[in-house]
This record gives C-alpha cells, sequence and structure tokens, in this order.
C-alpha cells in the first residue's frame, strides 16, 4: 500500500482526501471520485475559514454586546433597601459581607477573626434572583456534630458547643450563565475480531471515521461570584436546586450574612464557557456507541446565544482556627450537604501511635516465635 498522509477532507462528500506521492497536482477522492488540484484546495479551504472566522467573529461580539447589556441593565438597590443594610469588614483577611441592621457578626466566616468592623454599605448590583435557604440553624450545628464524631485525632475543644453556635449562615454570589450553542465532532473509532487460525492467533480491526453534531442549550451554568469563598468547597457541595429561584427580595436576608461579588460577570465567563464546552463534548463523544473504543479527533463549538443572571445561593459556614490556621466546614443551605477540613491533634496522633506499638509488640514478638518454632522443627525433620 503506498503511503499517504491526510490533508483536506473533500469539499463534495466531506471524506478525507490522501495525497499519494508522485501523483501530481492533483488530488482524488477515493469515495466520490472528485478530483481537485492543489491550488483549488487552498483556495477553497482559505476561504472557507475566513468565512468561519468573520462568522465567528460577528457572533462573539452579538453575545458579547448582549451580555453586557444584560449585565449593565441589572437591578439596582433601592434607597430604602441601602438604608436598611450594613457592611461588615474583617481587618485579618478583608472579607467585606453584607447583611441587616438587625444581624450581629461575632467572628469572620472566612478566617475566623473575632472582629467584625461595621460600615456604611455602598451598592453593587442588586441580586436577580436567591435561593433561600432550606435547612436551619440547628441541622448545620447537627451536621457538624455528627461530621465530627468518631474522629479520634480531632483536638479535644475544636468541637466545642460554643464552636458549634458560631455556625453563621450567609448567602453567596453566584453568575449563573444560559447558553445556546452548536457543535461538531470527530472521532476515531475500533471494532476487533479474535479468533484462531490453524497455528496463529489472528486479530482484524476496522477503523471508522465518525462524526456528531447538534445544538445544546445550557440552562443555570454556576460559577461563584466571591473571591474569598474557595470554588473547591463551592463545587463540592452542588448541585443546588434552581428551580427554587425566586425573585430577590432583602426580607430573605433577615438575620443572615450575604458576601458581596467580587467577580465579575465578564471575569466568570471563562469558567462557565469551559465547563459547557466540557460538557458538549461529552455528550457527542457518549452517543458514539457500539464500537470497542472511541478517541476525539476533532471538536468545534460556537455559541449561538446566551444570558446571565446575579443570584444568591445559601450556605451555613463555620471558620475556627487551630495552631493559627483557619479549617472551614460548608453544608448547602439548601440541600444540606457538606463537606469540611478537620485539624489533626499531634499530641494525640503520637500516643495513639504508641499505644498501637505496644499493642502489636507482643504480638509480632509471639508471631516470630511461632514462625522460628516451625522452621526448626523443619530442619530437624
Amino acid at each position: 500500500m503506498a503511503d499517504t498522509s491526510v490533508n483536506y477532507k473533500c469539499p463534495s462528500c466531506s471524506a478525507p482526501l490522501a495525497y499519494t506521492p508522485g501523483s501530481g497536482s492533483k488530488i482524488k477522492c477515493e469515495f466520490c471520485e472528485s478530483e481537485f488540484t492543489v491550488d483549488e484546495l487552498e483556495q477553497y479551504y482559505a476561504a472557507k475559514e475566513a468565512s468561519a472566522a468573520a462568522a465567528q467573529k460577528t457572533k462573539d461580539a452579538k453575545i458579547e454586546k448582549k451580555e453586557a447589556e444584560l449585565i449593565e441593565a441589572g437591578g439596582q438597590w433601592g434607597s430604602d433597601e441601602i438604608a436598611m443594610l450594613k457592611a461588615m469588614v474583617c481587618s485579618s483577611c478583608g472579607a467585606e459581607i453584607v447583611c441587616d441592621n438587625n444581624t450581629l457578626a461575632t467572628e469572620c466566616v472566612y478566617c475566623g477573626n473575632p472582629v467584625m468592623v461595621p460600615g456604611r454599605y455602598e451598592s453593587q448590583l442588586r441580586p436577580d434572583t436567591v435561593i433561600p435557604f432550606q435547612t436551619t440553624k440547628d441541622d448545620a450545628k447537627k451536621a457538624f456534630s455528627d461530621y465530627h464524631k468518631g474522629k479520634w485525632l480531632l483536638p479535644s475543644n475544636f468541637a466545642s458547643q460554643s464552636r458549634v453556635e458560631a455556625i453563621q449562615g450567609m448567602y453567596v454570589p453566584y453568575w449563573l450563565f444560559n447558553q445556546s450553542v452548536e457543535a461538531d465532532g470527530e472521532f476515531e473509532a475500533t471494532n476487533s475480531r479474535y479468533y484462531t487460525d490453524g497455528d496463529y492467533d489472528v486479530t482484524e480491526t476496522d477503523h471508522y471515521r465518525v462524526t456528531r453534531g447538534g445544538t445544546m442549550d445550557f440552562v443555570n451554568v454556576p460559577v461563584d461570584g466571591s473571591v474569598k469563598m474557595d470554588d473547591t468547597w463551592m463545587e463540592s457541595i452542588e448541585p443546588f436546586n434552581y428551580s427554587q429561584l425566586v425573585p430577590f427580595n432583602t426580607s430573605y436576608m433577615a438575620g443572615f450574612l450575604a458576601d458581596r461579588y467580587d467577580v465579575t460577570a465578564e471575569e466568570a465567563l471563562p469558567n462557565a464557557e469551559s465547563r459547557i464546552k466540557e460538557s458538549t463534548e461529552g455528550v457527542l463523544y457518549n452517543s458514539v456507541e457500539g464500537y470497542d473504543t472511541c478517541s476525539t479527533t476533532s471538536f468545534h463549538m460556537n455559541k449561538l446565544s446566551g444570558d446571565v443572571q446575579y443570584a444568591m445561593a445559601p450556605v451555613w459556614i463555620l471558620t475556627t482556627r487551630y495552631q493559627d490556621k483557619p479549617f472551614t466546614f460548608v453544608m448547602n443551605g439548601q440541600t444540606g450537604k457538606l463537606v469540611g477540613e478537620l485539624p489533626v491533634d499531634e499530641n494525640k496522633a503520637k500516643m495513639y501511635g504508641a499505644a498501637a506499638w505496644l499493642i502489636t509488640l507482643p504480638i509480632t514478638y509471639f508471631i516470630c516465635k511461632w514462625i522460628v518454632l516451625i522452621i526448626m522443627e523443619a530442619i530437624m525433620d
């Protein structure tokens, strides 16, 4: 078989075109038998790429304009709402949270510093929607207590009742992106057969070029709008049930804290698009069925339309300091799903390690003695 190198797809039937060395300037499609010169193909694909680039640029410009209009048109706080809010600033880590005038923040939810300085609230965009708290503080306290039960190496005072009472409910800012996309992918798939022919084990492998394409709609793709709130925490307690989103009202903030967003929608957009792209490629890939193996050879995605809304999601959070390091417990205020990081008491670890060594030492001694006796008996026999 002659050596070939695939350069183009046939403009007539989209099958791979292969140039055979020594065939001059002509390239012939093995599937539909159309013939093209190298110059014709270069001109065709140059024009196609230029047209695609121009179309994509126009689409991107329209989408960016639309998203900017949506963000700019975001709701503004009313003067009566601003009057009932105050800002609390941590003098240690700089975190700024918002609450109503009746809410007391005794310590920072992020670093555990007990000093929060009240100040005048300077408004940003008003949230469009909010997921109200569905779990109570008692639910969060019980979940925290259950979470640390049986943790022998936990510092003795870490889970004290006074610490559990410090759990605070907070609304975390989110950008929720909606996008419609079109995508196409090309995959290389194989099916293999195995059989014996005389003295030989034979493997026959068929290779296939599989294409997939279509449009998809993504609704409420979340991106955390707070720098202080670790993304891994928020991703770990997802998903939220966005069917329970309701129009924002300051009454939902009564008795709770709210983090101010410091990641803009423009800054959050690449993160959302990355998640959308990964999901889209996964859907196309998983639709290739009936083959032994499958691998992606190309994937392209274009945005068709999109918008964004500013939402607040409920979270119970507790930060405890141990040896001057903060350890955080976070629970989804809607579903109850929780994550947390726990410190280890090094003195307890050493003590339990020594106790384990003392317990296993005599056992190890008798096992070794028993093995030696067996060996000696075997030698004497």
